[in-house]
């Protein structure tokens, strides 16, 4: 250092500066030379080294790579090196004024610090984008505890920077930190809450980025789109975005409709009440139209044959008989308990479009078939008599 010292100050008498403005001199030049290295390593970082690295990636075989070291983490990394070379050229730079030297030190040792944090950072988000279109419960996991390092570098962060400012052994302070544990668990328990929920949800395959979820409580109805430590968020299907915690999840019921979208089939239970007083045995004029409309076989016909009896067996080989019904799950028309609304059919079936808009115009379709067909057995759907005060005013 002293070598360098003298040799730049004889040439700088050389060049016919001398007395005090050689020490100044001196020390000009030097920052200019530090700066110029700090700026030439910056430049071939970005410049050479990016590039290469890029190349290098893209032609590996495996993809984690491409998605992980992607151009936004290098130029992160790149943004660090112009400030180590500071670093290190300051003692060079500053020896003979040693409280300016502390002091840049300081400032170059903390923005080393924040720009290796923002570095990990933009590493963390970059491993997100690793999941797949249906994350599995290891991606859930690794969201989660990409969560809990973004926390825990920040905070260490933090105390790195005030253990600069303070000339102290960052170890200490940590140490010296454990008096406040119990300020930092109330300060962090909706975080630490939301770890132990978020576990919970993935260990046992509750919820997924992607599912159709629906939390009464909420008024949420809609696919999950983003799950943190904290919140998980729904859109609507009337987009609106409501976010709910992953405790209240747990805490709470919620309905997941996604193994009904995965499933071959989405589930039908419609109940169509049926007046009592309709309800007879079939005339042999009503059993000849029926086998003559094709309403009805000639096996439905023996003994006494009763008008719903015949409507129900008709009812279950018309759904058998529906492209959209899935004939490989459970079909069925059966009575329920008789009630004063009238006698309730249920007809369960299984659509075989489970989409939302293919599924209600197939269930439509075939209720209103039921309803239509109805009468043609001699049924009336039973429906409430109300008196009309505009019909009495009328008469």
């Amino acid at each position: 250092m002293n070598e360098l010292s003298l040799w730049l100050e004889q040439l700088l008498e050389r060049i016919g500066l001398t007395g005090t403005w050689l020490p100044l001199a001196r020390m000009l030049v030097m920052v200019a030379a530090a700066a110029f290295l700090a700026a030439l390593a910056g430049w071939i970082c970005h410049k050479l080294l990016v590039p290469v690295i890029m190349r290098i990636t893209q032609r590996t075989a495996p993809k984690w790579d491409d998605v992980i070291i992607n151009s936004r983490v290098l130029l992160a990394a790149c943004q660090i090196v112009p400030a180590i070379v500071v670093w290190l050229l300051l003692p060079m730079v500053f020896f003979e004024y040693p409280v300016l030297q502390n002091f840049l030190g300081k400032l170059t040792s903390i923005y080393i610090t924040v720009m290796t944090v923002r570095l990990l950072l933009t590493l963390l988000d970059s491993m997100k984008n690793l999941e797949s279109a249906r994350p599995s419960s290891r991606q859930q996991y690794m969201l989660t505890f990409i969560g809990v390092m973004r926390i825990v570098l920040i905070f260490l962060s933090v105390i790195v920077v005030f253990a600069i400012l303070l000339s102290r052994d960052p170890m200490t302070l940590i140490a010296g930190l454990g008096a406040t544990s119990a300020i930092l668990m109330l300060v962090f328990q909706d975080t630490i809450k939301g770890l132990v929920a978020g576990i919970r949800l993935t260990s046992n395959d509750m919820l997924h980025k992607g599912d159709w979820i629906a939390v009464t409580k909420a008024g949420a109805n809609g696919i999950v789109e983003d799950i943190s430590l904290t919140t998980v968020k729904i859109r609507n299907f009337d987009n609106t975005v409501t976010t709910v915690t992953p405790q209240a999840l747990v805490d709470d019921s919620f309905h997941n409709w996604t193994a009904m979208q995965l499933s071959p089939g989405r589930r039908v239970c419609r109940k169509v009440y049926y007046d009592f007083r309709t309800i007879k045995i079939a005339t042999p004029e009503l059993r000849r139209e029926l086998l003559a409309q094709g309403l009805a076989e000639p096996a439905d016909m023996e003994g006494e044959a009763v008008n719903l009896t015949l409507f129900r067996r008709y009812a279950e080989r018309y759904l058998h008989s529906r492209p959209d019904v899935n004939t490989q799950l459970t079909i069925v028309v059966r009575q329920q308990e008789a009630t004063q609304a009238g006698l309730p059919l249920e007809f369960c079936f299984f659509v075989s479009n489970v989409e939302n808009m293919h599924y209600e115009h197939s269930l439509a379709e075939i209720m209103e078939h039921f309803y239509a067909v109805s009468p043609q057995f001699g049924l009336a759907v039973y429906q409430m008599n109300t008196q009309n005060p505009l019909n009495e005013l009328s008469e």
